[in-house]
């Protein structure tokens, strides 16, 4: 019960890694707020959650439903955000939409900003901390994937950034960096014409059984929250198989 009492905002909390993350605060104890733009996934977690959680729905495209969700989560305090919301495309870099890249970027990156700049003043007040999702994508350069691997590039220059800005005021900043991951968002096969498979194997993991499900990632996240990382922060913990160890 390392989080009795702790209060929590995950977001992408309908799928996957968002689910697996929010049912694991749970059952340590933790008071849970989950959101997601996915209503009827965001119902099927708060069903299966252990504890009485609160469910508010949010659209990451939209800053001012950011604010609301962090202001909805944070009515009775705030000790831990965990921001796993994502969307991922693949598609060669000759031909790939302006639209769709800049939409990645707003939902992958710039809300995850505007999350941590509404939650942060709570987060001074409880001196609490933040677990970002980046991406083995954001240590290496994975091709067919740019705008996702542009993104969360950037997602792991905000968490350094954010980390040292408020080190001094007792605040964490972490992200976990999962390499790939069996969920919703991965099983959705890439298109097979225009893409140099070979490119893409060079990332592949290494463990023989590297891939990761999303209890992995939901494990390292909780340990960056927890205090057993007290002293952590502004690190970027990869959870990938071995997928850029070289």
């Amino acid at each position: 019960m390392r989080f009795k009492g702790k209060k929590l905002l995950v977001t992408g909390a309908a799928s996957g890694i968002g689910r697996a993350t929010a049912l694991f605060f749970a059952r340590e104890g933790a008071k849970v707020t989950i959101g997601d733009v996915n209503q009827e996934g965001l119902a099927e977690t708060a069903a299966a959650m252990p504890t009485t959680t609160r469910m508010q729905p949010y659209d990451a495209a939209d800053f001012a439903s950011c604010r609301a969700l962090v202001h909805a989560a944070a009515v009775d305090g705030l000790d831990i955000v965990c921001n796993i919301a994502g969307i991922l495309k693949w598609g060669s870099s000759l031909d790939f939409d302006l639209v769709e890249f800049d939409r990645i970027l707003r939902i992958n990156t710039t809300s995850v900003f505007a999350i941590c700049q509404a939650a942060l003043p709570h987060l001074i007040e409880s001196r609490g901390n933040i677990v970002n999702t980046a991406s083995s994508s954001a240590l290496v350069g994975i091709p067919y994937t740019i705008a996702y691997s542009a993104s969360k590039h950037a997602v792991a220059g905000m968490t350094k950034g954010l980390a040292i800005e408020f080190a001094a005021k007792g605040v964490r900043i972490n992200a976990v960096c999962p390499g790939h991951v069996r969920t919703p968002m991965t099983a959705s096969p890439p298109p097979m014409t225009g893409i140099e498979w070979p490119l893409v194997m060079r990332s592949a993991p290494k463990l023989a059984e590297g891939v990761c499900e999303p209890d992995d990632i939901a494990e390292a996240i909780a340990w960056l929250a927890s205090d057993a990382a007290r002293k952590v922060t502004g690190t970027l913990l990869s959870v990938d198989g071995g997928q850029v160890a070289g």
